[in-house]
C-alpha cells in the first residue's frame, strides 16, 4: 500500500481575519493552530501533506506556514479556485462563495494516488485522532466496498461560547460504522441545552450534548477522488440552478450518497481529546490557554521546530 498522505484543507485560512497576516499565533513561540495538527501528524507517521489553498494566497502562505513547514515533510500545494470547473460550466453571475469542502478535496485530483486523510487548517484536533486515522489508512483493505474512516467528536468538546458553529452530526450503528451524517449550519448554545436551526432561528431542535459531529477529519481511499469528480457535475446540474450564489458541495454529503448507495462503510473511531478552533476572534484567549496547558503536562515541546 502506498503511503498515506495527509490533505490540509487551507484555501478559506485567514479569511474571518482579513488576510493571512492577521492570524494570531496562540503562545509565547508564535506558533499557530496548524502547527500543532502538522506536528501530531509526523508524530503518528504521516511523511507528506497536500496543502490545498487558493492561488491567490500561494506567496504568503508560504511565508507564513508553508516554508517553515516543508523543513519538517514533503510539502505539494493544489489550488481551489472558484473557476476550477469541468468543461462547459462557467461561475454563475454575482458568486463568490467557494464551492465547498467536497470541491476543495476534489483539488486534489491529479496530485493525490494514496489514502489519504483530510482536515481543516483552523481546528485543533489532538494528537490521538491523527494515530487513530493514519493506522486505520495503513492498515485497511479494499474489497466489494471502499472502505473510508471518521474521526469523531462529542458535540459538547467542540462548541463555542461565542457564536453559532456548524457540524456534521451523526448517526452511528451498533457496529460503530456511520449510518448517516447529516450537516447542521447553525448549531449553538441555549444555557444548558445545544440546539440547531435551519430556518434563521424561527425554530430550534435540541442536540444531546453527547452526540456524536464529524469535524471534518477523514481518512479515505484514493477512489474517493474519482467519486467527487462524477457527483461534482450532478451538484452542478442539479443543485447549483435552485442557490446559484450559496449552494455548497459538501465532503459529508457524498459521503452520504455513498452509504445509502451501499458503495462505501466509514469506521467512525472516537477521539478522546478535545476540539479547539478559533471560529471567532474571541475564541482565542481559550484555545491559547488550552495550548498552555498541553506543554505544561508535556504533550508538546516548547518550540514545535528545530531551527
Amino acid at each position: 500500500m502506498r503511503e498515506p498522505v495527509l490533505v490540509i484543507m487551507a484555501a478559506g485560512m485567514g479569511s474571518r481575519y482579513g488576510g493571512l497576516k492577521q492570524i494570531d499565533s496562540v503562545d509565547e513561540e508564535g506558533h499557530i493552530i496548524i502547527d500543532f495538527s502538522i506536528y501530531d501528524a509526523i508524530k503518528a507517521g504521516f511523511k507528506k501533506i497536500v496543502f490545498v489553498i487558493k492561488k491567490e494566497m500561494e506567496e504568503g502562505f508560504k511565508e507564513i506556514i508553508g516554508n517553515r513547514i516543508s523543513d519538517q515533510i514533503q510539502t505539494e500545494y493544489v489550488y481551489q479556485q472558484l473557476n476550477s470547473l469541468p468543461e462547459g460550466y462557467s461561475v454563475p453571475e454575482g458568486r463568490v462563495k467557494p464551492w465547498g469542502t467536497g470541491h476543495a478535496v476534489l483539488s486534489c485530483l491529479g496530485t493525490v494516488d494514496a489514502p489519504f486523510a483530510v482536515i481543516n487548517a483552523d481546528d485543533y484536533y489532538g494528537a490521538h485522532g491523527f494515530r487513530e486515522i493514519y493506522e486505520f489508512l495503513t492498515t485497511a483493505q479494499e474489497e466489494d466496498k471502499y472502505h473510508y474512516a471518521m474521526i469523531g467528536y462529542i458535540l459538547k468538546n467542540t462548541l463555542t461560547e461565542n457564536g453559532h458553529v456548524a457540524r456534521g452530526v451523526c448517526e452511528i450503528n451498533d457496529q460503530g460504522f456511520l449510518r448517516e451524517i447529516r450537516e447542521r449550519t447553525r448549531i449553538e448554545k441555549h444555557g444548558v441545552h445545544t440546539r440547531y436551526t435551519e430556518d434563521d432561528g424561527k425554530t430550534w431542535v435540541t442536540l444531546p450534548p453527547g452526540s456524536t459531529v464529524s469535524m471534518n477529519m477523514w481518512g479515505f481511499g484514493c477512489n474517493m477522488l474519482k467519486e467527487l469528480q462524477k457527483r461534482f457535475i450532478l451538484f452542478l446540474e442539479n443543485d447549483v440552478p435552485k442557490n446559484p450564489l450559496k449552494s455548497e458541495y459538501f465532503l459529508p454529503a457524498v459521503v452520504n450518497e455513498l452509504l445509502k448507495e451501499d458503495k462505501a462503510t466509514v469506521k467512525v473511531l472516537k477521539s478522546r481529546d478535545k476540539w479547539y478552533g478559533v471560529t471567532y476572534r474571541e475564541d482565542k484567549e481559550a484555545v491559547a490557554g488550552a495550548i498552555a496547558l498541553l506543554k505544561e503536562q508535556g504533550k508538546y515541546p516548547k518550540k514545535l521546530w528545530k531551527e
